[in-house]
């Protein structure tokens, strides 16, 4: 059995494990913060040095290359990174540097693209044909599975739904764009939405469950408040559904998937979350594509970009997985 080493490389952290060909496990997984305010080279040794280390754990097993999944946009076929806001890289031409070090074959995709890819392969969309997933954290991404395979789009920008403007005229977001839904419903964004609202007198327990200091307040804080009952955390949970709900409406009406899949730290929100989304887009969504249509969160916390990037190189250098 041939083995990939998965890298995910987020905007908070990087995750590594070492996949088996047949997606029937992940070994050695370790996880570092990214700390991206380092600079790039910093990194990418962080980067090289947990693949060495998840490798080692992994010894024994036959290691036969590396995928690695990145924020972009991106060019998969020269491996390099165009441009990452939550990052700041530009033209930082990552599968070729990560490739040198580990003296491995490597390729490169989308972060987003390569979890929603992880969980179409051996997560919560097993099984289907057309499946399309957001990435809920530092930023929101997406990826689109089309018969089996990610689509990439004429220049590899497709998927990035987390840019889709739910309204003309709202929030900046960190592209340049007014109204993103990344500006509404990313980690960070729900915080700040929270934090407006205590800050214009809403009563709450938020501010003791970080000692009054709301900068710490982040959205994970927010669903354990809500999920303790606090009222203005559901209140802040439900708006967030609904603003997410009208993103998967879109994406429900112009893909007409078999799975929408949501990630990330936001599936702790549970059904206070997922319950109002769904019948939000109920509400949004034509009827005959919503019957068809399932909307589920991730199965693989922490690991879904792993086995997607490994994914991506079984797919690109053997043809299918």
């Amino acid at each position: 059995m041939r083995y990939i080493v998965g890298i995910d490389v987020g905007g908070t952290n990087v995750v590594v494990g070492v996949v088996a060909e047949d997606g029937s496990e992940a070994v050695g997984v370790v996880s570092e913060p990214t700390l991206p305010e380092q600079g790039p080279d910093a990194v990418v040794e962080r980067i090289v040095k947990l693949a060495r280390a998840s490798m080692a754990k992994a010894k024994g097993r036959e290691i036969a290359g590396v995928g690695i999944g990145s924020p972009g946009p991106l060019d998969t076929k020269s491996g390099v990174v165009l441009l990452t806001p939550n990052l700041g890289w530009t033209n930082m031409p990552l599968r070729d540097r990560i490739a040198q070090a580990l003296d491995l074959p490597a390729t490169l995709d989308n972060d987003a693209n390569c979890a929603i890819f992880g969980e179409w392969w051996r997560g919560a969309a097993r099984g289907v044909d057309h499946v399309v997933g957001l990435t809920i954290g530092t930023g929101i991404g997406g990826g689109i599975i089309l018969g089996g395979k990610i689509y990439h789009g004429a220049s590899d920008v497709a998927g990035e739904l987390g840019h889709m403007t739910i309204n003309a005229n709202g929030r900046r977001c960190k592209c340049g764009n007014d109204g993103c839904l990344e500006a509404y419903a990313s980690g960070p964004a729900i915080a700040a939405r929270a934090v407006e609202g205590i800050e214009a007198g809403a009563d709450t327990t938020l501010p003791q469950y970080v000692r009054g200091d709301l900068s710490k307040l982040t959205a994970q804080v927010i669903y354990e408040a809500a999920n303790d009952g606090d009222p203005y955390a559901l209140e802040v949970v439900r708006e967030t559904a609904v603003l997410l709900g009208a993103g998967v409406a879109n994406i429900v009406n112009i893909f007409n998937p078999q799975v929408v899949v949501i990630c990330g730290g936001v599936t702790l929100a549970g059904d206070k979350l997922f319950v109002p989304l769904i019948s939000e887009v109920k509400r949004r969504a034509f009827k005959p594509a919503v019957d068809v249509c399932r909307i589920v969160p991730g199965s693989l916390p922490g690991t879904a970009g792993v086995y997607g990037a490994a994914a991506v190189f079984i797919q690109r250098t053997w043809g299918q997985v």
